[in-house]
């Protein structure tokens, strides 16, 4: 028989050390808003995670130095070739500790102070610091309304920064955080030709790309082109997909020998590229045997959203909820409340008493939005939609 998971299970998370939770104070300002903000699930982890780290953790007690376990390496390819059609070798992947950390690491091996760094904001906020932590220069190229709401990219004015600005690095963030667009190999195929033609490496992060919803696929940039492939630095982790963000176990992948060598040498002598034995146990039992947890995961995310949008539409005027094609988190367009952006800030936390990602620090267009996490239980995420229906109403 299927195993069925409980997804519908309330766990209590406080004072586990959680970010979800335990940053509440320091991010609202207050310890009793309903968490609905940072990007992790609410959903107790892939049981056959948990049993693998149980094992390895009782019946070896010795956590000593350790080496690649043996299939650790196979089950990164073997999931991403039957998932997701990218297909690459075991020269061609290492381990990064950490998709924002590698992105670091990534900056400062393939660009310079002073380099120019192209994001397409609204965007996963750490990208804009990591570049302005690191003495580089951001250039952005914004993302476009189209006329049903949804988001675009913009390919001419891409163009326009690569020639006029130069930059050393682009930022492809694939699956789009916050905004959850799914890009397609058309608009891939394009990047990766103006990136080849005017010698800007891509950095795609692809960290949702295994949470694809219905009716969409997630398409890695290194299988559209011989361009992506030539320009193309790619980083996946198994950690939102099966909710073990809290285990290190991120991978990075580079097809060209010319970028890979180096880069792959350089995080080697610098200790960055060795994986710790917990990140390697979690990763071989979430892609041998995660697959049916994460099909049941995703219906049960798929229905939150349609919860969300229905009742956005049905009950809060003034909010509209952006249907993903990719991810567990919903960008609400809140422009339509008619509110300053404090005001709406003010509204969200301290009269509905409900935490979510301000759309503002994600830059440029975020003004006027949230950013809601729908992976936790429905009950959670009902009392969340009601207390912001009645603070609206008021």
């Amino acid at each position: 028989m299927e195993k069925k998971y409980d997804f519908d299970r309330v766990i209590d998370r406080r004072g586990s050390g959680s970010v979800m939770y335990d940053m509440c104070q320091e991010m609202f300002g207050r310890e009793d808003v309903l968490p609905l903000w940072v990007a992790d699930m609410g959903f107790a982890a892939c049981p056959d995670i948990t049993e693998a780290l149980a094992r390895r953790v009782t019946e070896h007690p010795i956590y000593g130095y350790s080496v690649p376990l043996e299939d650790y390496w196979q089950s990164i390819i073997d999931w991403q070739r039957e998932r997701n059609g990218l297909e690459f070798t075991e020269e061609e992947v290492c381990f990064i500790g950490g998709i924002v950390n590698g992105f670091g690491l990534a900056v400062n091996h393939f660009t310079r102070p002073g380099d120019k760094i192209v994001i397409q904001e609204p965007v996963y906020h750490p990208f804009r610091m990591v570049i302005t932590g690191n003495n580089r220069m951001v250039a952005v190229n914004d993302l476009k309304r189209t006329p049903d709401g949804f988001y675009e990219m913009d390919l001419e004015g891409l163009e326009r920064i690569f020639e006029t600005e130069r930059p050393a690095m682009m930022v492809l963030c694939n699956p789009h955080n916050p905004i959850g667009i799914a890009w397609g190999a058309d608009v891939l195929q394009q990047v990766a030709t103006l990136a080849r033609k005017y010698g800007v490496v891509v950095f795609s992060d692809e960290i949702h790309g295994d949470l694809v919803l219905k009716g969409h696929r997630h398409t890695p940039f290194l299988t559209v082109s011989d361009d992506a492939r030539a320009v193309g630095v790619v980083m996946g982790a198994p950690s939102k997909t099966f909710n073990i963000a809290g285990i290190v176990s991120s991978w990075c992948v580079v097809k060209n020998p010319e970028l890979r060598k180096p880069f792959f040498n350089w995080l080697s002598v610098n200790s960055q590229s060795a994986p710790n034995f917990l990140s390697m146990t979690a990763t071989r039992a979430a892609y041998r045997h995660g697959g049916e947890w994460l099909s049941q995961c995703l219906d049960y995310i798929e229905d939150n959203i349609d919860m969300v949008v229905d009742y956005c539409r049905d009950h809060i005027p003034g909010v509209v909820a952006i249907k993903p094609q990719a991810s567990f988190l919903v960008w609400l367009d809140c422009t339509g409340l008619g509110l300053e952006h404090d005001a709406l800030i003010d509204l969200f936390v301290n009269k509905a008493r409900i935490g979510l990602n301000d759309g503002a620090m994600f830059g440029r267009g975020g003004s006027g939005f949230m950013r809601l996490n729908v992976a936790v239980p429905r009950s959670v995420l009902a009392e969340g939609m009601e207390r912001l229906a009645a603070a609206v109403t008021r």
